[in-house]
């Protein structure tokens, strides 16, 4: 199946999250990590995000931390961004206070930088403090996507709801070009956890962000996770960068444990 190249496809679909799950990236001669070469004559496409106009699928992996899994105490998250090939397109690393990191836990605002295989910083992600409550519109989530850094392209924003969480992506002009709906309960219980993601009038299911289970271990003693994201591969390449801040920001709100005593934020209801 194929896309036209538009903001959003005429008819919704859904790469089955099976063919996200991939192997151990292929090792070079020298056993470095095998990373994406970035296509070549991309007009019109901020630099580092070429990389997303030939893919429909991503997976995010976030790196284990021994200090964090042996002492509790909260380190910068870092992560891996994946092809479905399993190559290395981008890698991510949080950047906030150590003090706000382990007072706050989930809750705490960051930076999160964003870099290519050349170590350029190709994304920013900002997230400000609030406070996470569902009884209060003013306490919403919000990330801010830059790309390059200083440059908007997009924003994630939570809608108020009681019972599902919803968000909204939004293009630099503040329009709503999708909408991403979560289920009822966000724990990881044996299976994973699907936040649905829906064309800007909420009528068709074009894609997916899927919090994949990893074993009854991995998920008792870390939060490091891992993430698949689909979506239309003729979806702007703007919109994609939007909706990988969005994977951050529905990992930190309900699947970051606080202090490391998995007591995950992902068992509220939103």
């Amino acid at each position: 199946m194929s896309y036209e190249t538009a903001n959003l496809p005429a008819v919704g679909y859904t790469p089955p999250m099976d063919q996200v799950i991939i192997q151990q990236p292929i090792a070079n001669k020298d056993g470095a990590e095998n990373w994406m070469q970035a296509p070549q004559g991309q007009s019109n496409c901020p630099p580092g995000l070429e990389y997303l106009s030939m893919i429909d699928q991503l997976l995010v992996h976030q790196k284990v931390e021994l200090l964090e899994v042996m002492t509790g105490f909260e380190t910068a998250n870092k992560y891996l961004v994946k092809n479905s090939m399993g190559q290395n397109i981008y890698s991510a690393k949080e950047s906030s206070n150590c003090c706000v990191r382990n007072c706050c836990g989930p809750l705490r605002p960051f930076n999160m930088k964003i870099y290519d295989n050349f170590g350029n910083m190709v994304i920013h992600l900002h997230r400000p403090y609030a406070c996470q409550s569902c009884c209060f519109p003013c306490c919403l989530q919000t990330m801010e996507v830059t790309a390059p850094p200083g440059t908007l392209v997009g924003t994630v924003e939570q809608n108020w709801s009681i019972w599902k969480p919803h968000f909204s992506i939004k293009d630099a002009a503040g329009d709503v070009v999708l909408k991403i709906k979560g289920p009822c309960f966000t724990c990881s219980c044996g299976g994973d956890v699907n936040f649905k993601v829906l064309s800007a009038d909420g009528e068709s299911e074009v894609g997916i962000i899927s919090k994949q289970w990893s074993g009854i271990v991995k998920e008792a003693f870390t939060d490091a996770d891992i993430f698949g994201i689909s979506f239309p591969i003729g979806l702007d390449v703007k919109t994609k960068a939007v909706m990988l801040g969005a994977c951050f920001l529905i990992d930190f709100m309900f699947f970051e444990s606080s202090g490391n005593n998995n007591q995950s934020s992902g068992m509220r209801m939103i």
